[in-house]
């Protein structure tokens, strides 16, 4: 080995140059720390927004399920009070006079009976009707019920309440055209439940 390619023992580190590296080496300890930190911060941050997050959606869900549950179905109507029930009578006697009557029954005979007053009929007409009118609003919609409901409807609902309805026996049998002038008209003035109460006290 030659002698240039020793090292010169004279040859000395300055001092400095330790310090420096020291400094260096607290510098990156200082940062190390300062990522962990901010990382984990991070981490706990994402996870309370997250937590949050999921939090607000559970409560938006319970109370898009609740407002369901409260305004999904329609109340039935034997269950309302004035005002609501007259409400609710004046919206079943528009469907009945404006879609069941026209669309549906035809010329009442004796075995057929039909009461354009049937409003007037305490028992079982009203309860019955508005029962056929939820199940109406419910099975055409195809978006509840797909594109079978109509035959669902007609099947299940229709056929047997005009049977229990129109038959010789039923609610209209003492109706006939020479008491009750029977035509299928729909009223000039909807009657109502306090319209009743009124007719009634007078």
């Amino acid at each position: 080995m030659a002698d240039e390619d020793r090292p010169d023992p004279s040859f000395e580190v300055p001092v400095g140059m330790f310090q420096d590296l020291e400094d260096l080496k607290a510098t990156v300890k200082a940062l190390e720390a300062q990522v962990k930190t901010l990382t984990e911060g991070a981490d706990t941050a994402a996870s309370e927004v997250f937590e949050e997050g999921e939090e607000d959606a559970a409560g938006d869900a319970e109370e898009a399920a609740s407002e369901e549950d409260e305004w999904q179905y329609p109340p039935f109507i034997m269950l309302l009070d004035s005002p609501v029930y007259d409400d609710e009578l004046r919206a079943l006697i528009e469907w009945v006079e404006g879609v069941l009557v026209p669309g549906y029954l035809g010329e009442p005979t004796a075995d057929q009976r039909w009461c354009h007053l049937w409003f007037d009929h305490p028992v079982g007409v009203i309860p019955r009707l508005h029962a056929l009118w939820l199940a109406w609003q419910e099975l055409t919609d195809p978006a509840t019920c797909g594109y079978t409901g109509p035959s669902v409807w007609h099947r299940d609902h229709y056929d047997p309440c005009m049977r229990e309805l129109r038959g010789s026996n039923g609610p209209f049998k003492g109706c006939t055209k020479g008491e009750h002038q029977i035509d299928h008209r729909v009223p000039e003035l909807v009657p109502s439940a306090w319209k009743m109460e009124e007719a009634g006290e007078g």
